[in-house]
């Protein structure tokens, strides 16, 4: 069964999803199919665009018919600073994966990220408030999930990443609520949390896993944000220790809902998000 898709005509709103590369984004797929679902006449393309000619991309989108974009690696953070505002969340994350041009031309920067990940956590019946999480990793994926699980009522929010340092600049996002974990320590950690995310790109396409095999529990529930393959070595793992595992196209498809009501006012059908990405990723 394919979505229905209405002819695209010179009144069809446009949204694109920029980064460099980009061919291999799944969200023309989702996105599309999102459109559809909710009957807006928008249609969604992938645009590569380079660092080289970032600026000149967004003075163009300013007088141009682009009525929503996405941002895509490697061009989060460099957006938050040519955009003309910033939602609160990306303002504190100087990052930008979403850009709203409003009526009156101005260019609003937002991050839905993270909580698209709460909201994949909600779907699966997974408590965010109150919870113990470790998130693996210090990138832009990240430190939006710390922001976003801080913002959502988690009691503690433990960050592992191989570079201390880089860890130790997401501990503010965490609104007193953050620890850095050593290496020394990962074993502890996972023992004392309920939640753990790998947000890291370790298992994209290769064999590998962030995490080595029996640290993992019945009262895990396990994320992993690489959606190629979408049961990666570390969901596996998860799998046969008895946790509960959530895979990388849910944190996506579910930012890229929200995406869509920031762009059209409508809520699109996750359902058909879904069934549009497992067909793409078979």
């Amino acid at each position: 069964m394919t979505e229905r898709r209405e002819p695209i005509t010179g009144r069809t709103r446009l949204a694109v999803v920029i980064g460099d590369p980009v061919e291999q984004s799944l969200s023309p797929v989702i996105h599309n199919a999102a459109f559809s679902s909710s009957g807006v006449d928008w249609t969604y393309a992938a645009l590569r665009v380079s660092s080289e000619t970032l600026g000149a991309f967004i003075g163009l989108l300013r007088g141009s018919s682009i009525s929503g974009v996405s941002v895509t690696m490697p061009h989060k953070d460099a957006v938050a600073g040519l955009v003309d505002r910033l939602d609160d969340s990306a303002a504190a994350l100087s990052s930008v994966n979403t850009i709203v041009k409003k009526d009156d031309g101005q260019l609003v920067g937002y991050s839905t990220d993270g909580d698209g990940l709460c909201d994949a956590l909600r779907e699966a019946e997974v408590s965010v408030e109150g919870s113990r999480v470790l998130v693996l990793g210090a990138g832009g994926a990240a430190r939006s999930i710390v922001d976003a699980m801080a913002r959502n009522g988690s009691d503690a929010i433990l960050v592992h990443n191989r570079t201390v340092a880089k860890a130790q600049r997401l501990v503010p996002l965490a609104q007193g609520r953050g620890t850095v974990v050593s290496g020394d320590d990962l074993a502890a950690a996972i023992r004392d949390s309920e939640i753990v995310v790998n947000a890291t790109s370790v298992g994209m396409g290769q064999p590998e896993s962030p995490l080595p095999d029996g640290v993992l529990g019945p009262k895990h529930v396990v994320v992993d944000i690489v959606y190629h393959p979408l049961r990666t070595v570390l969901l596996q793992q998860a799998e046969r220790s008895g946790c509960r595992t959530i895979d990388g196209s849910r944190m996506l498809i579910h930012q890229a809902a929200r995406q869509q009501v920031l762009w059209t006012g409508r809520r699109p059908d996750v359902t058909s998000m879904t069934r549009a990405a497992r067909r793409a990723l078979a």
